[in-house]
């Protein structure tokens, strides 16, 4: 199970990764009329979230800036930026990077219990699937995005 789970990992952020491709700063920094974020923002948060789900940032993990909660975290918007934001390119390059810290996760965490649930869920190996939720559902909006910039 823990091979399909990785795989699976493989597979969403490749298609994110793609999809994500070719956006200029100036589509990435549009906040169409409708939505709470610009496209910049939604893949800063995957980013951050997923740093958070799987490697417990910014207390267990050093591999992002302390400020990208600040900027990315849940909440927060773009309007509300301060200080250092990283560029679209920056965060591309970073989500590759992470893809490959992810697949170094040795497989028996997965079903190591969480000190504490969270949204229900009980072991590292849910909440692993709750972070691939959430890549795909920011996939989502930023494909509704695209059409709109």
């Amino acid at each position: 199970m823990s091979e399909l789970l990785f795989k699976q990992f493989e597979l969403s952020r490749g298609s994110f990764l793609k999809s994500i491709e070719g956006i200029t700063a100036e589509q990435a920094g549009v906040q169409p009329k409708g939505f709470n974020n610009t496209i910049h923002w939604h893949i800063g948060h995957v980013l951050t979230v997923t740093e958070q789900f799987m490697m417990g940032y910014p207390k267990k993990s050093s591999h992002l800036p302390a400020n990208y909660i600040e900027c990315f975290g849940n909440g927060t918007r773009p309007s509300e930026w301060t200080g250092y934001v990283p560029s679209v390119d920056v965060l591309r390059d970073q989500l590759k990077v992470q893809l490959g810290r992810i697949k170094e996760v040795p497989a028996s965490m997965l079903d190591e219990k969480l000190k504490k649930p969270f949204l229900g869920l009980e072991t590292f190996g849910e909440l692993a699937n709750m972070a691939l939720f959430h890549e795909a559902y920011h996939l989502g909006q930023i494909h509704a995005m695209r059409k709109l910039v």
